[in-house]
């Protein structure tokens, strides 16, 4: 280990060594929240011992996810702020004991969509995960806990720029390897994107761009046609608030008088514009998959199939309907031999260029046979939450993934051989 590189996870200074505080965790909050159960009882126990200042750092940040899962955000990021003002570093359950390989996450202090949610990935495989909380105004801390193998899990998204920026700098003398680089994670936001995958063979990615709301509002008054705004966008166009997920402001607009109209709703300063292209299938419906890549090679993690366009996995009602159950486990069971060999070129491009040790996509089929893109995102949840009298084919495609994921952190940590132990 070079030295700069011992002094960056090091003792530096002689103080005492900072405690990994333990936690509950996001992803046993989320699987208690999902089975329905009432976590509010919980909540007041530990807003309790907020407000009497006997709260540890580590249920601290499990009362900021409790409150995220309650529908609080705001509630939630200012209890997550308090205990990040004073610690960083936060030890998730292990199955094992002592585990298997030691992971260390490098995350953002943002809200619990904007960092990978890694601890669903872990949660059977023994590997411990510890989490450090990156924080502009906070130096690193003097002394890191040992790890095999570091990951980037903080997103594209604003508020995390400044985290991304301060690992940047760190990662050339990191002493482990480290996965996700933050100059590549950069690279994901939706404007930015097209760019990087437009010109793959198989692929199509609508143009995108990135707009003020002053240029919207000279679009709806005509003053501004859209192929100023993006060269190859006509209308009709769709767009979404900057920063938005799960479809939380995104519209198909036909023309001026809709942007006008779309204007008065959503009062944001900056929204992407991109072509909308009409993928539904010959039977009427349309249907969004969800890949994810792990060391370059996709795996199947859902199929969304719906009679809208606007679709993502809660509103496509799958539950609802055996016979799009049985084309999504079709679709899981198929996916090597079938649709990835359908845009083997395709998949292979956009994993090369995207270059992240993982990720995922949302895409579609489209009319002409190409693999139509959506959005790369490094930290949209991969989960083994459905219900198994349901949905009994998830559990085993997303053990899939959970080991692959396990065994890319084997390998890149040196330890192959006790990746299938």
């Amino acid at each position: 280990m070079r030295p700069e590189a011992e002094a960056a996870c090091s003792n530096r200074t002689g103080s005492s060594r900072p405690r990994c505080a333990e936690r509950i965790g996001l992803a046993r909050l989320t699987r208690a929240a999902e089975a329905g159960h009432d976590l509010r009882p919980l909540w007041l126990r530990l807003i309790a011992r907020l407000l009497d200042g006997s709260i540890e750092a580590g249920e601290g940040l499990d009362l900021s996810v409790i409150a995220q899962l309650l529908g609080d955000k705001e509630a939630g990021l200012a209890i997550q702020h308090a205990i990040l003002s004073s610690h960083q570093l936060f030890r998730s359950p292990c199955a094992a004991k002592p585990p298997r390989l030691r992971i260390l996450a490098l995350a953002a202090a943002t809200d619990i969509g904007s960092n990978t949610p890694i601890e669903f990935l872990l949660e059977h495989s023994g590997i411990e995960l510890t989490t450090l909380y990156v924080m502009p105004d906070v130096d690193w801390p003097d002394w890191l806990p040992d790890h095999d193998v570091a990951m980037v899990i903080a997103s594209d998204s604003d508020d995390c720029r400044s985290a991304l920026d301060k690992i940047a700098h760190a990662m050339t003398h990191w002493p482990r390897p480290l996965l996700n680089s933050p100059q590549l994670i950069g690279r994901l936001d939706r404007d930015k994107l097209y760019g990087l995958l437009n010109g793959v063979e198989g692929l199509q990615i609508p143009p995108t761009v990135c707009v003020a709301r002053k240029q919207l509002e000279k679009l709806a008054r005509s003053e501004l046609a859209l192929p100023d705004l993006c060269s190859g966008i006509s209308f009709p166009v769709i767009v979404r608030p900057r920063g938005s997920h799960a479809g939380k402001g995104l519209a198909k607009l036909d023309n001026a008088i809709a942007v006008e109209r779309y204007l008065g709703e959503h009062p944001q300063e900056q929204f992407f514009i991109s072509g909308f292209v009409d993928y539904q299938g010959d039977d009427g419906l349309f249907r969004k998959y969800r890949l994810v890549f792990v060391d370059g090679r996709p795996y199947a993690c859902h199929a969304a199939i719906a009679d809208r366009w606007d679709i993502w996995y809660m509103n496509a009602q799958m539950a609802a309907s055996e016979d799009k159950r049985a084309e999504e486990a079709a679709f899981m069971q198929t996916f090597d031999h079938a649709f990835a060999q359908r845009h083997r070129a395709a998949l292979s491009g956009l994993s090369n260029r995207v270059k992240l040790d993982y990720f995922t996509v949302d895409c579609a089929e489209a009319k002409d046979g190409s693999l139509l893109i959506f959005e790369a995102d490094n930290t949209a949840i991969v989960h083994d939450m459905d219900s198994t009298d349901i949905f009994p084919y998830k559990v085993p495609q997303m053990r899939k993934v959970f080991d692959a994921f396990a065994a890319m952190l084997f390998r890149r940590a040196g330890r192959a051989s006790e990746a299938a132990a």
